[in-house]
């Protein structure tokens, strides 16, 4: 039987478990990284990750990638940044520029 008649294995992987000549093609391949071709997959449990399709001859491979996700937005969003609805010094400013302009009129 030729190779050409033959099914492709396919795996799923972790980008350590490739063999090193396996890294290495998938990093000559995507130099800059992998942030344009990374792929959400969704497993039926609700859980999910990250992978990179990468193929050989033999073998089409799904590497998974370890993504960090930054989960910290809520803390974000309830933060108060002003303990009251008006900003300190405000008051002071609108006074100062007013001062300013009438200065500027007198002199014409």
């Amino acid at each position: 039987m030729t190779k050409q008649n033959m099914p492709k294995k396919h795996i799923v992987t972790s980008l350590k478990n490739l063999p090193l000549d396996v890294q290495e093609a998938l990093k000559e391949k995507y130099p800059l990284g992998f942030t344009d071709v990374m792929m959400r997959i969704d497993k039926p449990n609700g859980d999910f990750f990250y992978a990179v399709p990468y193929d050989t001859d033999e073998v089409a491979y799904l590497v998974k990638i370890d993504v960090k996700i930054d989960d910290n937005t809520q803390d974000d969003d309830d933060k108060d940044y002003y303990d009251d609805d008006e900003i300190k010094g405000a008051d002071e400013l609108q006074d100062s520029v007013s001062v300013d302009s009438l200065d500027e009129e007198d002199e014409d």
